[in-house]
Parts: structure tokens; sequence; C-alpha cells
């Protein structure tokens, strides 16, 4: 049994098409069952369904054999014990540094003022605000991070931004990116020599469909003689 660990929403359903390019069709809709577990259209291949923060957590461990997730979770999480084979290029966002329309940002980090950020990614946050010699209070939250530079709490987040919308629509503003986002496959290394076969397969699938899912490249014209 294949046993591959997926979160609900984007990376699901952006998923699905990688899947079904290694012939794995997934039986249930996962927003339509309570099932934790999903079976597919191949007896030996299962989906199980976890959040995403927890992916490469079961996955290390053994609950799962494979998996995808957001590259940001893996910083915070490390990769100790999994095998990184391919960037999916799918769930593509940007991690970034956001603050009140009528927060002087550039100034403060300038100045070397000690700044208050909230975020879930403490350590992508930490390592970030180091490399500029900024000194930080960082206050982990877990969601509705864009409330705290309205209250007060703190004077900047560092969280994920897909569009934008959510920020403009709580008067906040992108003042500095980090790094662009996506979703890579993570595999058990004891699963990968144990079920080699089954899993290389699902690995040169997911991989055909990255590389025909990429602009090709212009072919360079040739010199005139």
């Amino acid at each position: 049994m294949i046993t591959l660990a997926l979160s609900k929403g984007r990376i699901f359903e952006e998923t699905l098409p990688m899947l079904a390019a290694a012939g794995i069709e997934v039986t249930e809709d996962p927003e339509k069952s309570r099932k934790l577990i999903l079976a597919t259209s191949q007896p030996g291949v299962r989906v199980v369904l976890v959040r995403a923060s927890d992916v490469p957590t079961y996955v290390q461990w053994g609950g799962a054999d494979l998996g995808v997730t957001g590259f940001d979770t893996l910083l915070e999480h490390g990769s100790a014990g999994l095998y990184l084979p391919l960037d999916l290029k799918i769930a593509a966002c940007r991690m970034s540094v956001a603050a009140r329309a009528d927060f002087d940002y550039a100034s403060a980090v300038r100045q070397g003022a000690r700044l208050k950020v909230a975020t879930k990614f403490v350590g992508i946050a930490r390592d970030f605000f180091a490399t500029k010699g900024v000194h930080v209070d960082l206050i982990k939250l877990y969601g509705s991070m864009e409330l705290a530079p309205l209250t007060g709490l703190a004077d900047a987040i560092v969280d994920i931004v897909s569009t934008g919308n959510t920020l403009r629509a709580n008067h906040l503003v992108e003042v500095e990116p980090i790094m662009d986002i996506s979703a890579r496959l993570v595999v058990n290394q004891a699963a990968l020599k144990l079920k080699r076969e089954p899993i290389r397969r699902i690995i040169d699938a997911f991989a055909a469909t990255v590389s025909a899912s990429q602009p090709s490249e212009a072919a360079t014209p040739a010199a005139s003689q």
C-alpha cells in the first residue's frame, strides 16, 4: 500500500492532475466526505487528509510514504528524514512582510528600531530579519494575522500572500518580499527503498506533468553565415 498525504484546498486540487497522469483517481470529494482516508482507482494507493503543517511529520515518521506540502512548511518543519525530489510548481504564492499603510516600515528598519512582528512562520521570520540585522520581537499567531497590526499587537506581520486581496481589505500593504513559495513532493527515505518501483512511478509521472506545464524555451536563432 502506498499512502499519499495531502491537505484539503488548493494543494489537493492542484495535485489531482498529477495523480491522473500517474493513472490514479481519488474516488471521493474531500469537501463532501468526512473520511480522512480516501480510496483511489488504484487498489494499492490511498490518500490521507491531514493539516498542511502536518504533512512533513506524517511522511517523516512513516504515517505516509509521500506527500505534497508548501516550501514554507518545509522550512519551518525541517527536512530531516525526507527526500525532496520535485518542486511541483503548484500552489504558487510568496512570503512577505506586511504592515499598515501608514506605518513607515522602511524608516523603522533603517533606523534600527526594534520591531514587533506577528507570524506563524517564526523560523523563517527570525532568519530573514537576522540577515538584515534588524532586531525583532516575534509573536506567534495561528490565524487572522492581519489583525495584529490593526490592534497594535504588532508593527508588521510575516505571512503568505497570494492575491493580496485580504491585505488590501484590511488596509495593509506588502512592504518587503521574503521569498517565492510553491509546493514540493516529499518522500519518506525508508519507503523509497522498500517500495521503490511504485513510488518511482509516481515521482516520474509528477515530473513529466511539471515539465509539460513549463513553457518551452524558444530556440536560439542560428547565426547567419
